[in-house]
């Protein structure tokens, strides 16, 4: 009997994957330097794009200050280190926060993801790829800084999100985490939002000046993704542990996140065989090996 239950529910599961064969885009979110107010980005455009109808999960990659879920007001009981010890399954790590969306704490430093036993790996990757939810979009909120698990990350996303704001220390780091994403690792498409300017001119024109650097001395391509606004309410939601485009939907902070999710729209969609979740978690081991100088 409980042969037969097992089966039936290896079917089952096996059926529900084959129903969601369509890609995932993975769009990692990073930052040159901390204080920019990259996990506030993070959050709330993940809210946003599923107040517009998409699966989206959040995943908190910042392996030694997690605390996605401390910003939007959730309790997690479990994280991505105790799927990796086999003390969880990921479903049971999962928690569903605003609007729908999923959100995969962080191992908050327990764990190094980058460096697994290949069972690990190998249990980290079935995992992701026997999840029943339907996913349209993966949010990956990195850590600040170019440390291995950043270009990590980044490597193994279709899209990569910078982050900056007007301070030239912002500026500088961008350029930073750009110039060795691309000149050792291969990226070379990248989308810059302004956060805190004064208007939307001030973000354009922050976007101008890096895209200034990188087109002299970098051959890649980089697109201005948008500028959220100085504002009041995005402060008070902060505070309440919530994100701006649930508490205030009609702050210009939340009308500027709206205007972002809309363009992400216009981003191409990954090819099918890479598109799935447990072709991202492999292509992240793949790269963290790599990192590592061990072999593929």
């Amino acid at each position: 009997m409980y042969t037969h239950s097992s089966e039936a529910t290896d079917q089952a599961a096996g059926l529900r994957r084959l129903s969601r064969q369509r890609p995932v885009k993975v769009m990692a979110v990073a930052s040159g330097k901390g204080g920019v107010g990259k996990t506030t980005v993070s959050a709330n455009l993940a809210v946003m794009l599923a107040r517009q109808g998409r699966q989206v999960m959040l995943l908190d990659a910042d392996l030694g200050l997690a605390n996605v879920d401390v910003m939007l007001g959730l309790n997690a009981r479990h994280n991505l280190s105790h799927v990796i010890a086999g003390e969880a399954t990921l479903e049971e790590v999962i928690i569903e926060g605003p609007a729908g969306i999923r959100v995969v704490p962080s191992a908050s430093g327990k764990h190094n993801m980058l460096n697994l036993a290949a069972s690990e790996q190998a249990g980290l990757i079935r995992a992701f790829g026997e999840l029943t939810h339907d996913v349209d979009i993966l949010l990956v909120d990195n850590a600040a800084g170019i440390s291995d698990s950043v270009v990590t990350f980044a490597r193994a996303s279709h899209e990569v999100i910078v982050v900056v704001c007007d301070e030239p220390a912002s500026l500088t780091d961008a350029y930073a985490l750009i110039k060795v994403l691309h000149r050792h690792h291969g990226v070379d498409r990248f989308h810059i939002l302004a956060n805190m300017t004064g208007t939307a001119h001030e973000g354009r024109q922050l976007y101008e000046k890096l895209s200034r650097v990188t087109q002299r001395f970098l051959d890649v391509t980089l697109g201005f993704m948008g500028a959220v606004p100085h504002d009041d309410y995005l402060r008070r939601a902060v505070q309440r542990q919530q994100a701006v485009v649930e508490a205030f939907p009609r702050s210009r902070s939340a009308l500027a996140f709206r205007k972002m999710a809309d363009k992400t729209d216009k981003w191409p969609l990954p090819n099918l065989a890479s598109g799935q979740l447990e072709f991202f978690v492999e292509r992240l081991i793949h790269a963290g090996q790599e990192m590592a100088g061990s072999p593929a």
